[in-house]
């Protein structure tokens, strides 16, 4: 399939032919599948991948390498920062208390942020006014009504904390007064911190020493 360019600013992006595309602000390498509308003055960053039957408004903004899946609405006032995983059916929104009769101002609208390398699963629901923290996960079919924390992992309706999910993408069980906690499947340690968890830098020797010693015990 050949890519469609947008020739104000010279980048190309791949839009199939049953895509409305109508936004001139889509970066390179993106790629939009058949019945997706994408509506001006939506934002869209570079390595992009976006579904069968998604909606993006005006006014959004996507970061760079997000994966929104089939079936996903993104309404103004939603910001997905970079390598964001929306799974398919996903449902986000932009007004608490919304009645068809009543018309409301773009400023009006409730704003929600997801932060960067979060996932939100399938079918789960984000209720808006909250933010998904970094690398937090939210399990298929949650109902979130409260901001999460990063690296946190919820689930259930309402979304509820049952742990902790590495940059790896492996659960880390909540310890509850544990100030650390490490991966047991790529030994990444974290901290507590505010807003959840923070990975702790190790020395390139000690990463080494640790790798060396795995290495030995399986000989």
């Amino acid at each position: 399939m050949t890519p469609t360019t947008d020739v104000q600013s010279g980048i190309s992006y791949m839009a199939h032919p049953l895509a409305l595309v109508e936004s001139d602000e889509i970066g390179e390498g993106t790629r939009i599948w058949a019945f997706a509308h994408v509506m001006k003055n939506a934002r869209i960053g570079w390595g992009c991948n976006i579904g069968e039957h998604c909606y993006i408004e005006q006014g959004v903004t996507l970061g760079n390498n997000v994966t929104v899946k089939n079936g996903v609405n993104v309404w103004r006032g939603v910001t997905i920062e970079d390598d964001v995983f929306l799974g398919p059916n996903c449902v986000l929104t932009n007004d608490p208390n919304p009645r068809a009769y009543i018309k409301k101002s773009a400023d009006s609208l409730v704003e929600t942020l997801i932060r960067n390398n979060a996932t939100v699963g399938a079918n789960a629901t984000i209720v808006c006014g909250v933010a998904i923290g970094q690398y937090a996960f939210i399990g298929a079919g949650a109902v979130v009504i409260r901001s999460v924390p990063d690296f946190a992992l919820v689930v259930g309706n309402p979304a509820r904390q049952i742990g902790w999910m590495c940059q790896c993408a492996q659960r880390i069980p909540m310890m509850a007064k544990a100030d650390a906690v490490c991966c047991s499947h790529c030994q990444r340690p974290y901290r507590r911190g505010e807003n959840g968890l923070v990975p702790v830098s190790i020395r390139a020797d000690v990463s080494i020493a640790r790798t060396s010693e795995r290495s030995t015990s399986t000989l």
